[in-house]
């Protein structure tokens, strides 16, 4: 059996713990038929999330969930792995989890795997639980409790709201306790930025600083045209994906809420002119498709999967979009993205957990932080869940999209630049 069809035993830093060579591969995604994208996608978010929130609702996350490092790994704590797993996938889940319930097979999943997110954001912030988090491990614990935060703006009603005062308390000193890390001049002051935006949302003191020089940092790294630098260099990958443009936007959203003093104009201002880049963003993104769907492996963190889709994803659910971007067109493109990489059984292992690859599990892929919970990012571009079955994202038929019409040589739209 060829080795990306098994997990093996741990053979060197970076590697699967035993599970066993015999193990069979989890069964491979067999493409949507026409008009069951939801379902499909569905179908993927569940296999994503199920294993992780039933284990975690037990405190059994780190018990159940073998870890599968980089092989280059840099040595920092393990420890941070299962924040980054429930964090992630939190993020990326919490707009379906906070439809409401009805009696259809998917409102009665949704109920349930609602309620294992509650209990396991319980024990993720109990000192006497066995699926306590990393809060404590390095550096890496901003970055990622920010996306737990996230999860809980993005769906506060259906997952701030219901938990017990005593996991309230305990999530917003953690969230606080996350200050002492002082983040460098990169995408990581987003995420300090956002846990401040967090405690903002629940009335909570928020420390404007780190929210306002954020901000600033990254409107002054704008090199035009729809894309973000990360810090003083630019980079040509898809970190405008994973963090610059979503929380950039989500941020300015909260801090416009709650009338937030800002540095120099208005958060609303900054927030339309966020929203503005990020949907020409978007139309380069849907310009990456191929006409079979798949798109160019570029850059850092390439593992992260479908994660490169987040702002259509994140648009699609705001109902956002851009006018040069119907819905029809962007749900087809996703369909097909998600096609391409998902269908491959190795991006699990056996017992359904994520593994390392882009297509696959190609461990050498991976970064020098990356473990299998980073992985679980991926969730974030499965945002447009948050629009029920019923809504014209669903229900308006599917276009085909820029580069499946250029290469059949029928008319699409020619591309430009913009200035703001």
């Amino acid at each position: 059996m060829k080795r990306r069809h098994f997990m093996g035993a741990v053979a060197a830093a970076g590697t699967i713990a035993a599970r066993g060579a015999a193990a069979a591969p989890a069964p491979a995604l067999a493409p949507a038929r026409a008009g069951g994208e939801r379902a499909w996608m569905l179908g993927l978010l569940q296999r994503m999330a199920e294993p992780v929130l039933t284990a975690m609702a037990r405190g059994e996350l780190k018990k159940r969930f073998a870890l599968e490092l980089s092989p280059t790994w840099d040595g920092r704590s393990r420890d941070v792995a299962y924040l980054e797993c429930f964090g992630r996938l939190m993020s990326g889940i919490a707009p379906w989890l906070a439809l409401p319930d009805d009696a259809t097979p998917e409102g009665r999943l949704r109920a349930r795997l609602r309620q294992l997110a509650l209990q396991s954001y319980a024990h993720a912030v109990d000192p006497a639980s066995p699926d306590y988090l990393g809060w404590r491990a390095g550096g890496q614990a901003l970055v990622d409790s920010s996306y737990f935060t996230n999860a809980l703006i993005r769906a506060p009603h259906a997952l701030w709201d219901p938990l017990d005062a005593v996991t309230k308390r305990r999530i917003v000193a953690e969230i606080r306790g996350l200050r002492r890390i002082e983040p460098p001049y990169i995408n990581w002051m987003l995420f300090a930025a956002m846990n401040e935006a967090f405690l903002l949302s629940v009335g909570e003191d928020a420390d404007p600083m780190r929210t306002n020089v954020a901000i600033r940092k990254v409107n002054e790294w704008y090199v035009g045209d729809g894309w973000i630098k990360d810090g003083e260099t630019f980079h040509f990958d898809y970190y405008n994906s994973y963090v610059m443009y979503p929380m950039l936007l989500e941020i300015l959203e909260v801090l416009e809420k709650h009338d937030a003093p800002f540095w120099n104009g208005k958060p609303a201002d900054l927030r339309a002119q966020a929203l503005k880049r990020m949907q020409r963003y978007c139309e380069h993104l849907e310009r990456f498709v191929s006409p079979t769907g798949t798109y160019p492996p570029i850059g850092r963190s390439l593992t992260y999967r479908t994660a490169v889709f987040q702002p259509l994803a994140l648009l699609a659910w705001r109902k956002q979009l851009p006018a040069s971007l119907p819905e029809g067109q962007v749900r087809a493109a996703l369909q097909a993205v998600h096609e391409a990489v998902w269908t491959d059984p190795t991006n699990f292992t056996p017992d359904g957990w994520l593994t390392l690859g882009f297509v696959g599990h190609h461990p050498e892929l991976a970064d020098i932080y990356s473990n299998n919970g980073s992985m679980y990012i991926a969730s974030e571009s499965l945002l447009a869940l948050g629009l029920p079955p019923g809504d014209a994202y669903w229900t308006s038929p599917a276009l085909d999209w820029t580069q499946k019409k250029a290469f059949a040589g029928r008319p699409f739209p020619k591309d430009y630049a913009v200035g703001y």
